[in-house]
């Protein structure tokens, strides 16, 4: 299986997911979208695939959507996308790719549904919170 992950290693939920698609024996393809940036058909594939919007898809806090207007009413799509395509921080994260289709998993644990297979438990996030038990099973 093919994997995608647009990460940001300073993030913990996207350490998290990538930490639990290589505990499940995958190597994904990692694109860090800070260094890379995005380009404006690369964001409307994703968010089209995802069932986002630029507004559903903007990364609200540690992020300077409240400085730029972002978060005001009225605020159109396209005004958000600009900005995402100039400030890459403001798109959410981690947005990750697979043949089952693509999510942005926050929670971590949502990129369990994109993998064709778990990673062996117990399997904790950073925080401590179990996610796969010892049997293998997701938990929650």
């Amino acid at each position: 299986m093919d994997i995608v992950i647009h990460h940001n290693p300073a993030c913990g939920t996207s350490r998290n997911v990538l930490a639990i698609i290589e505990a499940a024996g995958y190597q994904p393809s990692v694109i860090e979208y800070l260094k890379t940036g995005w380009t404006r058909p690369q964001l409307l594939g994703l968010f089209a695939a995802a069932g986002l919007t630029p507004r559903t898809a903007l990364r609200e806090s540690k992020s300077p959507a409240k400085e730029l207007g972002l978060l005001e009413a009225g605020v159109s799509d396209e005004t958000i996308l600009a900005a995402m395509l100039e400030h890459p921080v403001l798109v959410n994260r981690p947005l990750v790719c697979t043949s089952k289709g693509v999510k942005l998993c926050r929670p971590s644990e949502l990129v369990l549904d994109l993998l064709d297979r778990l990673p062996p438990g117990p399997l904790h996030k950073e925080d401590g919170e179990l996610i796969i038990d010892a049997e293998g099973k997701r938990v929650g």
